[in-house]
């Protein structure tokens, strides 16, 4: 199951770069807190930036050539990143980077739909977000998305079924065209874009003593609200923790999210130009309640990063599909036009120093279909506390 639309890929360059952003301004403020937008909170760490200086002077330098000549600043550096040969190597244009903004405070421009790819390769609609575009024009939680804006996407990644869905950096009110099926009922429905606010986070009771956690993104605030579901719920509650579609976020509130599980100790470490470093678990969290987490090929970035810490450190049966495989380090410049490119600097390793980037993270009980089903009997299989 994905997010709704509103992680999407950037415009020109989108293997799946979207959030690489959020992870290079935690780096940035030099501790596992923080983000480009709550900067002065902590003093910027000038050993990352000077380790990242040297991979971007290719990129800025094309920029500011091109700026001089008269040119494209965000063109050349486009031109420069793919070059590079770097993977995960993105140019952003202002609008885009303001959307992504809006993104980790939990607000997107979509039409307010959760899509998942089935077996069979179809993308099937999982929830719609109540009042928003798809909501008011009648759209439904089973409706199949054959075709956006002309485009048939059956068998095509759920990351590119939400970029159709976003557009290239859409503004409020512009439209897209999507056609749907419902049993044997196939039409096209239009839909105009809309700013939505939606809750990274979601809590639901489950029948036999469940807790059902949904995390869609890693925005702000969303560590906190895991963390205080853990706490509020009865004593003997097992917990599901649902990270499918979920392509990444602030990697602080992921750190703050397995704090819930963990008393403390390692989640991730990474490396930035040689250099090792280390985000850690606070104190506090509960390690006795059964606990697993699903996964899918959505669970990207952030997300891998938490599955990870839970299966290395033995504190969750991960279930599901294997993970996208996201899991480097990029770090962010700001170009002469406004835009923004990065490169990456650094990859980072599970708790028992296992890469994810580029290989995800294989489930303990690897499930295709019916996945939520065989993790509540997984869960029941773990007892309760004592």
């Amino acid at each position: 199951m994905s997010g709704p639309d509103m992680f999407s890929r950037p415009r020109r360059i989108r293997r799946g770069a979207a959030l690489t952003l959020v992870f290079a301004s935690v780096l940035a403020t030099g501790a596992a807190t923080g983000s480009w937008s709550d900067q002065g909170r902590k003093a910027p760490d000038l050993s990352v930036r000077s380790a990242a200086a040297a991979s971007d002077d290719r990129v800025t330098d094309a920029a500011a050539e091109a700026m001089a000549d008269g040119k494209s600043p965000s063109e050349a550096a486009e031109e420069a990143v793919s070059r590079s040969g770097d993977r995960w190597g993105a140019v952003y244009d202002e609008a885009e980077y303001r959307a992504f903004e809006d993104e980790l405070d939990g607000e997107y421009i979509g039409v307010g739909l959760w899509t998942r790819r089935t077996g069979s390769g179809s993308i099937e609609v999982t929830r719609v977000q109540r009042g928003g575009p798809a909501d008011r024009a009648g759209i439904s939680a089973g409706d199949r998305v054959r075709a956006i804006d002309g485009h048939r996407i059956e068998g095509r990644p759920v990351s590119e079924v939400v970029h159709r869905l976003r557009g290239d950096a859409a503004d409020p009110g512009s439209e897209v065209e999507i056609g749907l099926q419902r049993g044997t009922r196939a039409w096209t429905q239009k839909l105009r874009r809309a700013r939505l606010a939606s809750p990274s986070v979601t809590v639901r009771n489950l029948d036999g003593g469940t807790l059902l956690i949904k995390v869609t993104a890693f925005t702000k605030g969303s560590g906190e609200r895991v963390r205080e579901a853990v706490r509020s719920a009865p004593h003997g509650t097992g917990v599901l923790l649902d990270l499918r579609g979920n392509a990444g976020g602030l990697v602080a509130e992921a750190v703050l999210a397995a704090s819930a599980f963990l008393d403390g100790g390692l989640v991730a470490t990474y490396g930035v130009r040689g250099e090792q470093r280390a985000l850690h678990a606070e104190s506090g969290g509960d390690t006795d309640r059964p606990l697993v987490a699903l996964v899918d090929g959505g669970t990207m970035s952030a997300a891998e990063l938490l599955a990870g810490a839970l299966q290395d450190r033995g504190r969750a049966v991960v279930v599901g599909s294997r993970t996208f495989g996201k899991g480097s380090v990029q770090m962010p410049s700001r170009l002469p036009d406004g835009s923004v490119a990065e490169l990456t600097v650094g990859h980072y390793r599970t708790p028992s120093g296992r890469v994810v980037d580029g290989r995800g993270i294989t489930p303990d009980l690897e499930v295709a279909e019916g996945a939520e089903s065989r993790a509540r009997t997984v869960l029941s299989g773990l007892g309760t506390p004592s």
